[in-house]
């Protein structure tokens, strides 16, 4: 376990709080969280980028940091100091609104400022939030700023996943295959299945897209109504097992089976298995958060791309199903799963036995779906900066569902729209198939 890491006692949660102390508490909670998650790495390993898409951890503390100085504190909290004027250019990531920043993939360039200082700025900008509840700015309507702080808290959640992943990602590039953490317990390895049941949906006409009080992305709405056809879905993920079934049968190898950018990336990149797989002495292991270890048969297939994903249902003779499938086959299944509160940090076989109800829904890894990351009907981006969150990135990517062994606890829902490109698999991102009903 990492009991630690997802510790949320630093003061009791009782009815009787009320709800601008309960968001206090969690945003307390979700700040104290980064830094625990931070704690196991050296200073050195703090600053160091992999590759592109991975950042470091000093950066991922600074720029969720940045967040809350940017669009709280600066525009809401009177008499806010701001900490340096340099840091804007330095962790902002995206919004074009704000300014000019430094390259994403430049990011690991920046010895400064150093950790000890994005620590001394962490404190810099908590205190100044705390100030801003004991003054009264946030109030129990929990509007204006306190949504901000709402947005900022989820936010800060994605990023935790992130900080994780991309460590992962930094410990794959060593030598020496660092552990991020001990090996915690796992499910009993020895039962690996009979392959996956499919449980039939119907079709019709359904409501997708959430509803109702809580937070949500601009990009789960509006609910609107989705038309489905008759479909099954596999009860599990696919699992290590069954990737290797694929491996040892020429997946990789049959041109058939790949979309054309789907073949020329795993050429140009030489993919001939998951991410941070490798041979050691005829037999496969994996880069995990523990080190370099064996493949789990049991567990699900984590790191693999959409164009991975799409080959091997092709070559299994099925389909990904669509996100619409997804949400309404999760309809009443429980959203509790194998998520960073478990502390397991990996994916986790399938409960044995579950072959007869839908299983590893939410949490493990996130699943790829066949449906693009496109706008719903009606959806139009939020006024102002905060509006470049979700809706200028949908265009050439896909939609995951579900989360994973690293998301943070809380964060998951049903209509929750992940997304990522094609050809990216760094993430704790795997697969379960669909079929057409005849």
């Amino acid at each position: 376990m990492f009991p630690s890491a997802v510790d949320h006692s630093a003061a009791p949660v009782t009815e009787e709080l009320s709800d601008r102390l309960r968001l206090l508490h969690r945003l307390k909670s979700s700040r104290r969280l980064s830094q625990l998650l931070a704690a196991p790495l050296s200073d050195e390993d703090q600053v160091v980028q992999p590759m592109d898409d991975a950042s470091p951890t000093k950066w991922h503390l600074a720029h969720t940091t940045w967040f809350y100085e940017t669009f709280l504190l600066k525009p809401h909290c009177p008499g806010y100091r701001e900490y340096s004027p340099d840091f804007a250019y330095c962790f902002n990531s995206y919004y074009e609104s704000h300014g000019k920043r430094q390259a994403r993939n430049r990011r690991g360039l920046l010895t400064r400022p150093s950790v000890d200082e994005v620590r001394g700025y962490r404190a810099h900008v908590d205190e100044a939030l705390e100030r801003m509840f004991v003054s009264g700015f946030i109030n129990d309507r929990l509007d204006g700023p306190a949504a901000i702080v709402e947005l900022g808290i989820n936010h800060e959640q994605q990023h935790q996943e992130l900080l994780l992943t991309d460590v992962l990602c930094l410990f794959d590039a060593q030598p020496l295959h660092p552990a991020y953490r001990t090996p915690a317990p796992c499910r009993d390895q020895t039962h690996h299945g009979d392959g996956a049941a499919f449980i039939e949906f119907p079709g019709g006409i359904f409501p997708v897209g959430f509803s109702g009080a809580g937070f949500c992305y601009d990009n789960e709405g509006p609910r609107h109504d989705a038309l489905l056809q008759p479909f099954r879905l596999a009860h599990r993920c696919v699992t290590n097992a069954e990737w290797l079934a694929f491996m040892d049968d020429g997946g990789y190898r049959d041109p058939l089976l790949w979309l054309a950018d789907g073949w020329s990336a795993i050429n140009v990149n030489g993919w001939d298995a998951p991410g941070y797989w490798r041979q050691r002495d005829g037999d496969w292991h994996q880069m995990t958060l523990e080190g370099l270890v064996p493949v789990r048969l049991a567990a699900p297939v984590a790191h693999v791309s959409y164009y991975e994903a799409n080959a091997f249902a092709n070559w299994a003779g099925k389909r990904l199903p669509t996100e619409f499938e997804w949400e309404v086959a999760s309809t009443g299944v429980g959203m509790a799963g194998n998520d960073l509160g478990t502390g397991h940090m990996r994916p986790q076989p399938a409960p044995v036995g579950a072959e007869g109800e839908l299983t590893q829904m939410f949490g493990d890894v996130w699943e790829w779906t066949s449906s693009a990351y496109l706008p719903y009907p009606g959806y139009r981006a939020a006024p102002g900066a905060l509006g470049e969150y979700n809706g200028k990135f949908m265009v050439s990517q896909n939609v995951l569902r579900g989360g994973s062994c690293v998301t943070p606890p809380g964060h998951i829902r049903r209509t929750y729209r992940n997304f990522f490109y094609p050809h990216q698999r760094w993430q704790f991102t795997g697969v379960r198939l669909a079929e057409d009903v005849a």
